[in-house]
Formats: C-alpha cells, structure tokens, sequence
C-alpha cells in the first residue's frame, strides 16, 4: 500500500510541478503586459483583453490547487491515463497528454466502465489527496482475471462515494467530480441541444449535476457559449452562495448567477410579500393585466383640456385625443416607441387651432412648421402630453399600478376586491422576487424610445471621424514625405480609424449580460425549477430563444403557490412536447432511516413520484420530542447548544417561529447564524423550511411540523423537503400533534 502511494506521490508531485511552471509563465506575461508602456489606445486595449485572460488562467490554475489529479485508469494494453480537474500536457514531449481533463472524452471510461461492460479498462484507482499529498487509494478491479493484484482492491468506486457522502458538511457545496455515478454522468455529458428536465427527489445529486453539467458544456462547446454566456438560476441567495464555490473549483469562472428576483437588471427583489401576493403576481393572467394597464395609461380625457399658450387658450377635446391615440396604435408599436406619433397629431391639431386664430388663408407652409415647432416647445403642451400618454419606465410603471385601486380594477377584473388588495402597496417599499418577471414583461410591453440616444450616438462618430480626418489632413500635408512611400492616408480612412479608437467593452460575458435586460444566453439552467411562477418561465424563455435549457427539479418539492406540479404544463406554451426527460433515481444524500419517513409524507402528496433509494444507512433512526408550547424554542435552543455531532447543525422552522425561534438559539448560542441571508458556515444554522431548498446539513432539528403543514396550501410539500436536508440524521420537536404521515419516527430523549 505504501509504496503504491509513494508512485502515486511521485506522479502527483510532477503534475504539480508542471501547475507551478504554468502559473509562473503566466504570472511572468501577467507582470510584463501590465509594465508595458500605455499612452497608445489601440495598446491600452490589447493589454486589457490580455491582462483579463492571463487573469482568468491564474484564477483557474488556483482553483485546483488542492485537488488536481483524483483518478487513474489502467488499460489492458498496459498503458494508463490520470484524470484531474483539468487537462495537463507535457510541452518537453510533443504535447504528451500528463492529465486528463474531467470533461473530456478519453475520460468518460472513469464514470461509465464496469466490470461487466470494462471498456478496456483492468482497473479504475480514486486518488484521495490532502492538498499536494496523497494520503489514500482506492482500486476497483474491472478485469478480474487480469494479475497485478495491489492487495487493497477490497476497496471499490463506492469506497470514494461513501466516503464523500458521510465527510461532515462546511457550509459550501463541494463539486462530485471524483464520485460521479453513471446515471448522472449520461445527464451531465448530454448534448447542448433542445430543453432537458432533469427530475430527481431529494439527495439524488440534482443540484451537483446541473453545476457539472454547466462545466462540461462551456468545456465542449466553447466556442458557441464563450460569446453568449450560461446562466444559471436558483431559488434564493443562501443557495447561490452555497454553490457559489463549485464552478470556480471546476475552472469555469464565466458564469452568471442569480436568483428569479434577480433577472430584471438594476433591481434586486428582496423584499418579503406574503405567499398568496407573489402566487397572483406569478398567474399568466397577469401578461393580460399589463397589456391592459399599459393601454389603460393611454387616457381620453374626460372634459375638455384648456392649455394656455402664449395667454390665448387652445382646447384639447376628447375626439383630438382619440384620433391621436389611434393612429399612434395603428403603427402598432410599443407604448413609449409611439408616443412620439401620439405628440405629433396632438401638437399638430394644436397647431392647426392656432393658425386658424392667425389666419390660415394667409399662412405659408414654412410658418404653419414655425407653428408647429414653437408649438411643440410649450411646457403647457409637453404637460398635457405627458399626462394623456405618458413616457414610463417599467419601475414606474408597476408603482403606479400598485399604488391605485382603480387601475388594478381596470387590469385585473376578474379578480375580487380581497385578491386585488393583496397587491396593493407603497410606491416607497422595494421590489420583491414576484415583482422582477413584472418588470421585464412590462419592459416587453412599454419599449424604449431611444431617438435621443441615438442622434447623441450618430453626432458623437461624426465628431471622432472629423478629428480622425484632422489627423490624417495633417499627416498628409507634411512637406518632407515621400511620394513613393505609402502613409497612413494611403491605408486607412477616417472612419475606420475612429473606429480603432472606440472603448471596448472588456466585461465578461457574464458581467455584460448581468446589465442588459435584452441579453441572450446560449444555455441556461434552473435549479428548483418547479418553482418558478408561470410569468417567471416567460422571462426565463425570453432570455433563450434557442430553447437550449437544462431544468433541474423535483415536482414532489414543490413549495411556491405559483409553482407547477407538472413539467408538461409548465413547458407547453413554449416547446409543446418537444423536450426530454431524465430522471436520477439514487437518494446519496439522505440515509435510508430518515428517507423512510420522508416516503410517507411523499405518499400522502400523491403525485406519482417513488422514493428515491438510499445507498447507505446510518443506523440512526429520526426522533420526536414533545414538550410544552411555551417550552418549544427553549428546548430547540438547548438541543442545539448541546449538539456535538460532527458537521452543521440546521433548525429549520415554520415563518411564524422563526423570530422566536431564532432569538432562543442566539441566546444560547451565540454563533449561530439567522436571518434572510444566514453564513451556511456556521455549526449551527437557523433557517426556514424555505430557505433550507437545495441545501445540505449533517443533522436537522425540525420545528412543529403541524405548522409547517398548516402555513402553506403547499405545507406538506414543504414537510418532504424539510426531512430531506439532513445526511446522517433528524429529530423533530413538537408541541401540537404529528401530522400521521410521522408515525414511523421513534420516541427518544434529546441524546437518543
């Protein structure tokens, strides 16, 4: 055993070796291009683009540096290849592969051979390092009949897996790259092409997939997302933050992450609404409503409107206003886009009402234009076009609509009086998650009038061309030149010129696409898909109209009242039928003791959905303790300060509990950590069931689940899911009664 990781070592320590040669290299180009000189433009922007890719390279070379190799594979040709986080080559020897890259083809064998189907593979070998040191090696011999028995192939593949799944939790997701099973291998490698739904119940590896899935598609097809970039979206911060580190530990840095409340750029919804709020927010309905409101701020005034211009009185009468209004909708462009057709008929039958008052007879065509313009200057007139068609941003747009009762009656009719309230509120209070689909659809629906941008744009390249023409003017006049010899007149003209010195954009994509609401991804993936709201999907479509998407969920898990139960619905309106299925059936995460619980809350919900298999037990069964009502957050409290497990501890509670709740363990453990944005880093975790979607913990104290049933038309949903954070074990303490589908939890003390 010792001298096979002293081979192992030897190798690993050449490998590393190589790494430090290739950081030098680029940190040396790094330091060169930065001191050279930068008073030319063209310079400084090579040396930006360079700077920003030997920076990325660094940032890549850093992110493996504790686990570069973890594999082996030996052939029955007696050859052999080294799998690792990236691809390595020996540059002293034609570009001799060193390291396979995780991703790339040769290495599939590591994930898929087995003994009944070795694929030219005698023996796959896991490689477990601490840092640059190997300290253990795990053989699964595939060709049994083959010599060269190590004395240690007792230790299979599930001996890295299990090792893995039972290693205590710190707070952030690690990547699976060393333990990745067939079943989630086929998903991860599957081509870029179409929408795939990856459904998978709790502990099957879901989340881990989709992030390696990420990676393998920005390794393989390079080209076509490098310009476009991958977004990845997941149900809250906490989460993105959890799996914040994955990405960058698989070299892949050029990836944008956020949350729903995220996807409208500039605004953050944060804010909290009440569940029933954000499910009318999230109906489809409400593409109808805004379409509605939009054309509802396109007013016929009432009465008369009397403007004094220049101290005579014009009049703007109902029939103006409608003829106005409908010629500007015929040219069937968007709200803020026709306004400008709008202003022009109000101002020109303005206009005609004061040449009728001068005399028309006695008026040329270019004063009737004086009239006009001078007409179109008038603060009197700009106010009553503004308010009769108003030029409206998004934001303002939603506020005013949630601020007046009588304009939520005209968009949503069909609602009644309590549902409309719900969505009444202050223009002062911040957006919420709900709100961000809102805003893009009615940015969809309002368009911008960009008229002024672009002359400001066109006027600024003809001043650049004109001082390039100086330059060129100058260079030519020179009295001394040749007339043989070619000068930059003779080259380039001056709009080209210009051109070489315009600003680059030197953003990632990710960066780019993170300010531009009209941006398009090349692929984009969606953790907890479930629970996206049907405006949520129209936003999500709009963002890839090439339909390449990855959607990863659990309709079993389903906690948001706008979330789907049915990924067939959910995706009708977009690609009908036209998408494919995949389904990851292992539970690795929760032991099979707890996941027995867990199946019979999955039971009662009645959706079709088995169990997923556990693959190891911990021969800890879940508790329940029953204390009294006043006594629940004490107790929650005590146990967790007594806690001395290995791992995080998570205290997950219903909403109405958690200030109380929380306030308890603070108290009695005063680094715990609490609130919308908790550090997963601590032992000891105060969350909602909410907040707890997609993360992981290794023990869990579940609050009064009668609460977290009743608090939801989705309760029992959110049960299922709150029993499936733990990976070694749960206990739940109650004041009120189980719901029944616990009955198979064990009555035990505190340190049972």
């Amino acid at each position: 055993m010792s001298t096979e990781i002293d081979v192992e070592q030897e190798y690993l320590t050449m490998l590393y070796g190589r790494l430090d040669d290739l950081r030098a290299d680029t940190d040396t180009r790094l330091a060169r291009t930065l001191r050279e000189p930068s008073s030319n433009p063209q310079a400084m922007t090579q040396r930006d683009a360079a700077t920003a890719l030997y920076s990325e390279q660094l940032a890549q070379y850093g992110s493996v540096e504790n686990g570069l190799c973890f594999g082996r594979l030996d052939f029955t040709d007696e050859t052999r290849s080294y799998i690792g986080r990236i691809g390595l080559f020996d540059t002293e020897d034609d570009y001799e592969p060193l390291l396979l890259d995780w991703r790339a083809p040769a290495s599939r064998a590591f994930y898929l051979a087995t003994a009944a189907s070795p694929d030219g593979v005698r023996r796959r070998r896991h490689i477990r390092t601490s840092q640059r040191k190997v300290t253990a090696l795990d053989d699964e011999v595939l060709d049994l009949g083959a010599g060269g028995h190590t004395g240690h192939e007792g230790l299979t593949g599930e001996a890295a897996l299990l090792s893995a799944l039972n290693a205590s939790r710190t707070g952030q997701m690690a990547d699976i790259v060393e333990t990745i099973q067939a079943e989630q291998d086929d998903i991860i490698r599957s081509g870029l092409n179409g929408v795939l739904v990856v459904q998978g119940g709790p502990g099957t590896g879901k989340t881990a997939v989709a992030l390696h899935r990420a990676a393998y598609l920005l390794y393989t097809y390079r080209e076509q997302l490098a310009r476009r970039g991958v977004l990845i979206v997941g149900p809250n911060a906490t989460f993105l933050k959890y799996i914040g580190q994955v990405l960058p530990s698989l070299g892949e840095t050029g990836v944008l992450l956020q949350t729903v409340g995220d996807l409208y750029p500039g605004e953050r919804g944060v804010r909290p609404e009440p569940a029933e709020t954000a499910e009318i927010k999230g109906r489809i309905t409400m593409a109808d409503a805004l379409r509605r409101a939009v054309r509802d701020r396109q007013e016929i005034p009432e009465e008369p409107m009397v403007l004094i211009v220049e101290r005579e009185e014009l009049v703007l009468d109902a029939e103006i206003v409608k003829a106005a209004r409908a010629r500007a909708r015929r040219t069937r462009k968007l709200h803020n886009e026709a306004r400008p057709i709008f202003a022009e008929e109000i101002v020109a039958a303005l206009a005609r009402q004061e040449a009728d008052r001068l005399g028309a007879e006695f008026l040329d065509a270019a004063d009737l234009a004086d009239i006009r313009r001078e007409m179109a200057a008038e603060d009197a007139v700009q106010d009553a076009i503004e308010a009769l068609w108003p030029q409206l941003t998004p934001q303002q747009f939603l506020q005013d609509l949630f601020a007046s009762p009588d304009r939520l009656a005209t968009a949503l009719p069909d609602l009644t009086e309590d549902e409309r309230a719900l969505l009444l509120r202050s223009p002062r209070l911040g957006w919420t998650a709900a709100d961000a689909p809102l805003l893009d659809e009615a940015a969809e629906l309002l368009g911008v009038d960009d008229r002024a941008e672009r002359a400001e744009e066109a006027r600024r390249q003809r001043d650049e061309q004109d001082y390039a023409q100086g330059v060129l003017d100058i260079l030519q006049m020179e009295d001394d030149a040749d007339p043989d010899i070619l000068t930059a007149y003779d080259l380039i003209d001056a709009g080209r010129l210009a051109e070489r010195h315009d600003d680059e954009d030197h953003r990632t994509a990710a960066e780019r696409a993170a300010a531009d609401r009209s941006w398009t991804f090349g692929h984009v993936i969606v953790d907890e898909a479930q629970e996206l709201s049907a405006m949520a999907w129209r936003v999500l479509m709009r963002r890839c109209p090439s339909r390449s998407m990855t959607l990863v969920g659990d309709v079993a898990q389903t906690g948001d009242l706008a979330g789907t139960d049915s990924w067939a619905a959910a995706l009708a309106p977009y690609v009908d039928d036209r998408w494919r299925l995949a389904e990851l059936t292992v539970n690795y995460r929760t032991p099979a003791e707890v996941m027995a619980v867990a199946a019979d809350v999955l039971a009662e919900l009645d959706t079709g959905q088995a169990a997923p298999s556990s693959v190891r037990e911990t021969g800890v069964p879940p508790w329940r303790l029953r204390v009294p009502a006043a006594g629940l957050a004490t107790t929650l409290a005590e146990l967790a300060a007594e806690e001395d497990g290995p791992g995080t501890l998570a205290v997950l509670v219903p909403e109405g509990l958690a200030d109380e709740v929380g306030a308890a363990v603070a108290a009695r453990v005063p680094d715990a950590a609490l609130g919308e944005q908790p550090e997963l880093e601590s032992r000891v975790v105060v969350l909602t069931v909410r907040q707890s979607k997609g993360l992981e913990f290794d023990a869990v104290l579940l609050a009064e689940p009668a609460a977290v049933v009743a608090e939801s038309a989705r309760g029992t949903n959110d049960l299922y899911v709150a029993l499936t954070r733990a990976t070694q074990r749960v206990g739940v303490v109650h004041a009120a009664d189980l719901p029944p589908a616990l009955h198979r939890l064990v009555t035990a003390p505190p340190s049972g």
